[in-house]
């Protein structure tokens, strides 16, 4: 059965938007998070929603937004959850089940495992999540992955739970058989694709996949 692919839009670190635009008819749904809204206006998007406290979104996007007929779910400012956690909240309400999302990788470390760290407790109950950039992407995986990459580029595994166990990668220049990875010494850094259709395979946690699609130092 098909899944309906959701969108959710930040207001992070994007590079070329050229390669977001190409990527735009992916989605059945979009979600803007607060000043994510002029992001969604220079890809020309028109988002679904926008959601979150409004802090950061310019009075001529949201004039511009609410013109258009999105729909705002606001937010206080003082409240227990992030603007981008709440966006996946409302994919989870929705019945999503797919969520890419773009700018969720960027210069705030906090933010960065917070948006880490909570794709984890829906891919729990799920929800698959992928963080997309045109330098960047993050998997999370519970059994198999087949890596979209091709030889010369950068992959690390960080393990999400105390123990991720059986470990196995193929294609890389640095192999794994059955190796057991921990939350707390994390080594399964900077790795390099050196096949075709290079694999990560797990028996049992979960280990988000760092794949650098250009060269890193």
């Amino acid at each position: 059965m098909w899944a309906m692919k959701y969108l959710v839009i930040t207001n992070g670190t994007y590079g070329d938007l050229d390669w977001y635009r190409s990527r735009i008819n992916k989605f059945a749904k979009k979600i803007a998070v607060d000043g994510g809204a002029g992001r969604a206006r220079e890809l020309g998007i028109i988002p679904d929603w926008i959601v979150g406290d409004m802090d950061s979104i310019s009075a001529h996007d949201r004039r511009f937004m609410e013109e258009a007929g999105v729909c705002f779910e606001l937010h206080p400012a003082e409240k227990d959850f992030t603007d981008t956690q709440i966006a996946l909240k409302l994919v989870e309400r929705e019945g999503g089940r797919e969520i890419e999302i773009w700018g969720g990788t960027g210069s705030r470390l906090d933010h960065n495992l917070s948006n880490i760290l909570s794709a984890l407790s829906f891919l729990e109950r799920g929800i698959n999540i992928v963080f997309e950039s045109p330098d960047l992407s993050v998997y999370f995986v519970e059994k198999q992955l087949v890596v979209p990459g091709v030889p010369g580029e950068t992959v690390s595994l960080i393990a999400l739970n105390n123990q991720v166990s059986g470990v196995d990668l193929c294609g890389f220049k640095y192999p794994l058989n059955k190796a057991t990875l921990e939350i707390n010494w994390q080594w399964a850094i900077s790795n390099i694709i050196t096949g075709k259709n290079p694999v990560v395979r797990l028996d049992s946690g979960i280990l988000a996949v760092f794949h650098y699609k250009k060269p890193v130092s």
